[in-house]
């Protein structure tokens, strides 16, 4: 990897012999593009040219805008041999600090643009602020995605390959549209596009160059001709098959930038603003999703094969019944950011078995809570009783955990849920968790879901009249924190939440003699329970992909895989 870096600068004058300063500890090569600025500033830009002996100044002979002098820079780099460019604004809004983590995270991904994604300070003016989602709404329906979390962030790492042949195929606008159609239109080539938090500020002799009328029109049309490329696309998009994949291989559609959309209308405008913004897109997961789609009918029949007289499924399980499903969830992400915020009080929920931990955690003991994607799994925060406040760890097995921490931080700064992410379930998890439960800390932990790194290490289990894969991980995990281990459920039943807490077992470490089996009747126990409340409300049954899918096909498929590419 090669970088260099791509600075463009039309008459700012204040800050940018500040960011060259910044900037030259990194001894990277710098192409400086004058973009038409006035005689003074272009005689300040000539000295730091030759006061700089790593910085390249170009020169526009009238001003182009913002994109173009990018642009400028950009293949100048591409054509000097360098492989990757970092675009900084010469206005000083970016933290240059930051530049090492992105660096770091485009060597280990060499092949994605890595931008900056903007944690504002009280600088920011409140109209850019608001509006900038606007923009994120458009760009989330021009990509059918939530993977590009924020487009106007002039902070980023291009790969410059992929940037060229995008030059060289496509014509792209050259002022403050520029931005936000570049990262369009690298998606749409199959660039990845990933995010590093960073502070932005606005500094009060700053200088704006966006013009209101213009720039916003330009904007329009560019959008305008982003949906229309969209919807060229969208036939490929919703026919497209991903038949085989394992569940966590499959991106969570929208799962981080659904919750952030939800979170930042729920404190513009409360339920009202977010169920106008939730119902519209539930309803585009559920046209675009197909796979998502044919899960919950394959669900919804199975369970009435197994309970036919079940009272919320008494028709044939048609798309209605899927509709209704994805409804219910949408309902549910309301709920959680409801739990988030501390909205839900105790009172609202009915727990009649909360004395099972009451004892335990005022003794300061921890334990683990076996719960599953059946209902609302955040409403374990309710297990703060008696105004004490209980710090719960929850295990998730994606690659968000970071991400929901941050929003779950924006909702409610003081709260005690903390998600952990882990990729496989090991000592170093097992020793982490250890303390937590020393501490008097609750472990959370799924145990209806295989991923990746547990194919082969499964349990099969009758679930609603099907064997079904359990993961080991979950309950050999339990067995090593020798702690008491509890099941537990919260449904919303005739409108109210319910907390469903079962004693599951004082502990399960025992012998070496017998695991196997041991590990066995925990799963099985598990499972039965699983299915009892599952055929209760089948419609918060929240696990949208094929739950029966046999470990060994999936195995099967993977290795013809690799016997397919040689590897």
């Amino acid at each position: 990897m090669s970088l260099a870096l791509v600075i463009p600068n039309y008459n700012h004058r204040v800050a940018i012999e500040q960011t060259l300063q910044a900037l030259a500890h990194l001894n990277l090569p710098c192409y400086l593009v004058n973009d038409g600025s006035d005689d003074k500033t272009c005689h300040l830009l000539l000295e730091l040219d030759a006061k700089y002996p790593w910085v390249t100044l170009i020169h526009h002979p009238f001003n182009r805008g913002k994109g173009a002098a990018v642009t400028t820079g950009l293949r100048a780099a591409y054509q000097d041999g360098f492989t990757h460019a970092l675009q900084v604004d010469a206005d000083g809004q970016h933290n240059l600090d930051d530049i090492p983590a992105m660096i770091a995270k485009s060597e280990l991904h060499p092949q994605a643009l890595i931008s900056g994604l903007p944690q504002y300070d009280e600088s920011v003016p409140k109209g850019r602020y608001y509006a900038r989602y606007l923009t994120h709404f458009w760009v989330w329906v021009e990509t059918l995605s939530f993977d590009i979390q924020d487009s106007m962030c002039g902070f980023r790492i291009y790969p410059l390959a992929a940037t060229e042949h995008l030059f060289l195929t496509e014509s792209l606008g050259e002022r403050m549209d520029f931005d936000i159609e570049i990262l369009v239109r690298l998606h749409w080539q199959g660039v990845e596009v990933l995010h590093l938090p960073t502070q932005v500020i606005y500094p009060e002799d700053g200088v704006s160059h966006f013009q209101g009328l213009w720039d916003n029109i330009r904007i329009s049309s560019m959008h305008t001709r982003l949906v229309f490329g969209m919807l060229r696309r969208l036939p490929q998009r919703v026919f497209k098959q991903k038949d085989n994949q394992h569940w966590s291989r499959i991106s969570e559609r929208g799962s981080y930038w659904g919750i952030k959309l939800l979170a930042a209308s729920y404190k513009l405008g409360g339920h009202w603003l977010c169920r106008a913004i939730m119902y519209p897109v539930i309803f585009y997961f559920f046209l675009t999703g197909r796979h998502a789609r044919e899960a919950s009918q394959a669900f919804l029949k199975q369970v009435k094969a197994f309970d036919p007289e079940h009272p919320q499924l008494q028709e044939e399980v048609s798309w209605r019944h899927s509709l209704k499903h994805f409804i219910t969830f949408g309902n549910a992400a309301l709920d959680r950011i409801d739990a988030w915020c501390d909205r839900i009080q105790l009172s609202q929920i009915e727990f009649p078995n909360r004395e099972l931990l009451a004892e335990q955690l005022e003794a300061g003991q921890g334990a683990v809570l076996l719960v599953s994607h059946l209902g609302n799994l955040e409403l374990c925060r309710a297990i703060c009783i008696n105004q004490k406040q209980v710090k719960v760890n929850v295990m998730v097995m994606t690659q968000n955990a970071e991400n929901f921490n941050r929003v779950l931080k924006q909702l409610n700064p003081d709260s005690s849920l903390n998600l952990i992410q882990v990729t496989e379930l090991g000592p170093t998890t097992s020793m982490l968790l250890q303390q937590k439960v020393e501490q008097g800390e609750l472990v959370v932990i799924a145990g209806d879901r295989t991923s990746t790194n547990t194919q082969g290490r499964v349990v099969y289990s009758p679930f609603m009249g099907k064997e079904a894969p359990f993961p080991q991980g979950p309950f050999i995990l339990a067995g090593l924190l020798d702690c008491p281990v509890y099941l537990m459920f919260c449904l919303r039943e005739q409108g109210v939440y319910h907390v469903h807490l079962e004693a599951f077992s004082n502990t399960l470490k025992g012998p070496r003699k017998g695991r196997m089996q041991r590990l066995e009747e925990a799963v099985h126990h598990y499972s039965a329970r699983l299915e009892y409340y599952a055929r209760r409300e089948p419609l918060q049954w929240f696990n949208f992909f094929d739950f029966w899918h046999k470990d060994s096909e999936i195995q099967r498929t993977k290795h013809q895989g690799e016997d397919r590419t040689g590897k």
